[in-house]
């Protein structure tokens, strides 16, 4: 059995859990290689996955990799064809998977090639990639508490589309068809691909071998309604190979049928309970406190919450349905953090009693709590040393307890940092 194949019946059975998209290391060394998976199809097993497909007028990638990955990316495909590459579909825009195009206009154009690659990929593409060209400082302090970077690490160079599409494509190439078909989930770009001569769907980042990443308290907003119906049409697609953004492919159609279908029941669940409970009149703390994803959902090795979480989803739907506020009067004109912490301590005697509590909630797991109180004490105390150790360590506890990526890395980075954060000073513009 191929390395490929072999990882996906560890991961289908359970034995394995997906690493690509779970650490900072897998950004460098999450390449897993190239396997043919139909004919003329082929999978690059990356930090994000790309698929491959040869047709009689050269390749179509769909998706190209991420700025690190893109290389070895085009070496392996270069291993496996020698055909210049006719078309690149990006499914969404996010960087670990739309980078590397250049690699080939540079091949084309070093061998003459009459054919020189276009992109192809959903209008809201653009507006993506501006986007990110505006935040791009933002977006690298996010890569640097995320992914246990050094500094931040975010690109201000895109390589924007030669065409794109509102609903979908029908788009053939050679003797191949392949179907593209736009919808909103993690993205508002997104876009899977099917090729119905071979029954192979290529998700992009719509099943990710995860709970979906629907939920990402640092990213722009995401669509649960949409993607769990994204889910539904693509399984009744009745695909034979599934080739996800992120992890290895699935085979064979029931396999695919539960992932897809249950993988759509969690966001489902999570989006009726949430707007039941809005309706009802509950504050986003009531709503964040009651919702529930049914546990037995969470137990399937697709849908573990080792990247984003439950929690996290239900908080972006609040988001999506009911804008910023959360129902708590005092927090529609807070008063300054520090100044509340500052008062808060002022009240007790210092922050000496709210470390000793967090400390004490801490050694109980109560992370929650913990998390809070010591937040209150280092905010008040400025620069003392106790308290800041104090608090690296319940965060340093919180995040060895958690299992998102997303709450491990904002936990760390908050352990790690040295002071609380001066009042910002606005450039003069």
């Amino acid at each position: 059995m191929s390395k490929v194949r072999e990882l996906a019946e560890r991961m289908w059975s359970g034995e394995a859990q997906v690493e690509a998209i779970a650490s900072a290391q897998s950004l460098v060394k999450g390449f897993v290689g190239l396997e043919p998976v139909a004919d003329g199809v082929a999978f690059v097993g990356s930090f994000a996955n790309v698929t491959s497909v040869q047709t009689d007028d050269g390749l179509v990638l769909i998706d190209t990799g991420s700025p690190m990955m893109a290389p070895k990316v085009h070496d392996a495909v270069r291993a496996w064809s020698d055909k210049p590459l006719h078309t690149a579909v990006f499914t969404h825009g996010h960087v670990d998977h739309c980078f590397g195009v250049e690699i080939w206009e540079r091949e084309a154009k070093s061998k003459s090639w009459s054919t020189t690659p276009t992109v192809l990929a959903h209008e809201a593409i653009v507006d993506r990639f501006d986007r990110y060209k505006a935040t791009a400082g933002y977006n690298g302090l996010i890569n640097m508490r995320q992914f246990r970077l050094p500094m931040p690490l975010f690109p201000t160079h895109f390589r924007y589309p030669d065409k794109t599409y509102r609903s979908g494509q029908s788009l053939r190439v050679g003797d191949t068809q392949i179907e593209l078909t736009h919808a909103r989930g993690e993205t508002d770009d997104h876009t899977y691909a099917w090729l119905p001569e071979t029954r192979v769907l290529a998700t992009g980042d719509l099943f990710i071998w995860a709970s979906p990443n629907c939920g990402n308290p640092q990213k722009a907003q995401r669509y649960p309604k949409e993607w769990a119906a994204a889910l539904r049409t693509m399984a009744a697609l009745e695909p034979e190979v599934m080739l996800p953004g992120h992890g290895p492919p699935i085979f064979g159609a029931d396999r695919i049928a539960q992932a897809l279908d249950e993988t759509a029941q969690l966001l489902e669940t999570l989006l009726a309970q949430t707007l039941d409970a809005m309706n009802a009149g509950a504050t986003l703390d009531d709503v964040v406190a009651t919702v529930r994803a049914p546990e037995a959902l969470l137990q399937r090795p697709y849908l573990r919450p080792v990247y984003d979480e439950p929690e996290f989803i239900v908080r972006n739907l609040w988001r999506l349905y009911g804008g910023w506020y959360d129902g708590d009067p005092s927090e529609l004109k807070p008063a300054p953090r520090k100044a509340l912490a500052q008062e808060l301590a002022a009240l007790i005697g210092g922050p000496g009693p709210l470390v000793d509590r967090a400390l004490a909630l801490s050694a109980e797991g109560e992370d929650r709590l913990a998390c809070h109180l010591v937040e209150i004490a280092w905010r008040a105390a400025g620069q003392d040393k106790a308290v800041s150790q104090a608090r690296q360590a319940v965060y340093t506890a919180a995040a060895d307890r958690s299992q998102s990526v997303m709450a491990r890395g904002i936990y760390t980075a908050a352990a790690e940092q040295d002071a609380p954060p001066s009042a910002y000073k606005p450039k003069v513009r």
